[in-house]
């Protein structure tokens, strides 16, 4: 791996690194009971911005009822992607890497320490930021002087990757998350790989391109 301290790149956290599925789904179902809410259709939520989606769909916005409920749970319930330490680790060695999420800031915070991953991160950007992607791409540009053509943004689902289109970013889709391959695929990002080991290789191919 080459260093470029100038490449950055963007994780998203839940279905990435953080297994949270189980738990996410469990939550909104209970803060949102107004409609029936089946893991797929909590899935689905994840083919925009989620916050979007949810009103979207009839669903009053609840988040600090969510993160209330969520967070008491989180370390027993959420476990890290088998793997994913390994593979930041290497990436961290040539890459300025942040944390772009859907989640609270203070609850990665936690897990990221709890993991002995914080040391990895420069920043953590979570729902109490901003909740549009969108936006705290922007800031990346802005707080680190970098662009669109030096970031990559590395997500589980379709929603991500069409945020991160908005500013023409690329992204390395991972197949162990919360969207499937068929999914993933209508978002056209650079790969799709299907463990963490293979993650590191495919930034470093990414931005081989030389685009």
């Amino acid at each position: 791996m080459e260093t470029s301290a100038k490449k950055f790149v963007l994780f998203d956290f839940d279905g990435v690194i953080a297994d949270s599925l189980a738990l996410g789904h469990d939550v909104a179902r209970q803060v949102h009971p107004e409609k029936e809410m089946t893991v797929d259709d909590y899935r689905t939520l994840f083919e925009g911005n989620v916050y979007d989606s949810l009103e979207k769909a009839g669903h009053q916005r609840r988040d600090e009822e969510y993160f209330a409920a969520y967070a008491p749970r989180m370390e027993a319930e959420v476990r890290i992607m088998s793997g994913i330490k390994d593979a930041i680790d290497r990436l961290a060695q040539a890459y300025t890497l942040t944390i772009i999420s859907s989640t609270a800031s203070d609850l990665i915070h936690q897990f990221l320490a709890r993991h002995e991953l914080q040391k990895y991160f420069t920043a953590v950007m979570g729902s109490d930021v901003h909740v549009s992607k969108v936006r705290k791409m922007s800031m990346v540009f802005e707080q680190y002087d970098t662009s669109p053509g030096q970031c990559v943004f590395v997500t589980d689902t379709l929603g991500d990757m069409r945020e991160a289109k908005a500013h023409d970013v690329g992204a390395i889709a991972v197949a162990w998350g919360w969207h499937d391959r068929e999914r993933l695929e209508k978002g056209i990002p650079f790969r799709i790989v299907e463990t963490p080991a293979e993650l590191p290789d495919a930034v470093d191919d990414y931005f081989a391109r030389g685009l």
